[in-house]
C-alpha cells in the first residue's frame, strides 16, 4: 500500500501528476529513486519544468450542448502554432470545453476565488457544523476539509476529469504537457446556459452533458 505522503513527496520532486506518481511507485515497489527514473523515462517528470515556459499560441474553442442549451468558449494556450494545430491538442481543448459544460466550474483555480467568497463559505460551513452538533474544537478542521471540497467542485483545475475521475484537470494538463512536449495552460473560459437567471422549470443540464460524455 503506497501512502499518500509518499505519493506527494514524489510529486513534489518530479512535478508529475498524482496518479502518475502513484502508478510509478506501485510499479517500482515503492522505491522513490526508481519511481523518479520511471517517470523521467515516460517524460512525465519534465512537465513541471515545461510549465514555466511562455505559452502564447493556442486556440479558442467552443462546445455547444445538443439543442443549443449550454455553450462554452475556452482559450487554451501552448508554445507553438505547430502544436496548436495538432489533433492531440485540439482533442484536449475539446475535452476541457466539455468539462466546463458538464461540471460548471465558477473559477479557473483556487487562486481566482475572491477572499470574501471563501470567508463567507467558512462562516456558512462553521454554522452547519455547529448545527450538526460537532464539538467546537473540531469545527476548524471540519471547515477546512469542506473548503477543499468547495475548491474541488468550483475550480476547474481541481475538478475530477469527467472522462477519468481518478485524475483532476491539473493532472490532465500535466499529462498533456508531457505528451506534447510544450507548456500548456488553460487561460480563461465562459459558460452560458440558456435561460440562466430566468424563472423556469428546474432542469439539471450539467448532468445531461456529463451523461452524454460517457457515451
Amino acid at each position: 500500500m503506497i501512502s499518500a505522503s509518499v505519493v506527494k513527496e514524489l510529486r513534489d520532486k518530479t512535478g508529475a501528476g498524482m496518479m502518475d506518481c502513484k502508478k510509478a511507485l506501485e510499479e517500482t515497489g515503492g522505491d522513490m529513486e526508481k519511481a523518479i527514473e520511471l517517470l523521467r523515462e515516460k517524460g512525465l517528470a519534465a512537465a513541471a519544468k515545461k510549465a514555466g515556459r511562455i505559452a502564447a499560441e493556442g486556440i479558442v474553442d467552443s462546445y455547444i450542448h445538443l439543442g443549443g442549451r449550454i455553450g462554452v468558449l475556452v482559450e487554451v494556450n501552448c508554445e507553438t502554432d505547430f502544436v496548436a494545430r495538432t489533433d492531440d491538442f485540439r482533442a484536449f481543448v475539446r475535452d476541457i470545453a466539455m468539462q466546463i459544460a458538464a461540471s460548471n466550474p465558477k473559477y479557473l483555480s483556487r487562486e481566482d476565488v475572491p477572499a470574501e467568497v471563501i470567508e463567507k463559505e467558512r462562516e456558512i460551513l462553521a454554522a452547519q457544523a455547529r448545527n450538526e452538533g460537532k464539538p467546537e474544537k473540531v469545527i476548524d478542521k471540519i471547515v477546512s476539509g469542506r473548503i477543499e471540497k468547495f475548491y474541488a467542485e468550483n475550480c476547474l483545475m481541481e475538478q475530477p476529469f469527467i472522462k477519468d475521475t481518478d485524475i483532476t484537470i491539473t493532472d490532465l494538463v500535466k499529462e498533456t504537457i508531457a505528451k506534447l512536449g510544450e507548456n500548456i495552460s488553460i487561460r480563461r473560459f465562459v459558460r452560458y446556459e440558456m435561460g440562466e437567471g430566468l424563472e423556469k422549470k428546474a432542469c439539471n443540464l450539467a448532468d445531461e452533458v456529463a451523461e452524454m460524455t460517457k457515451s
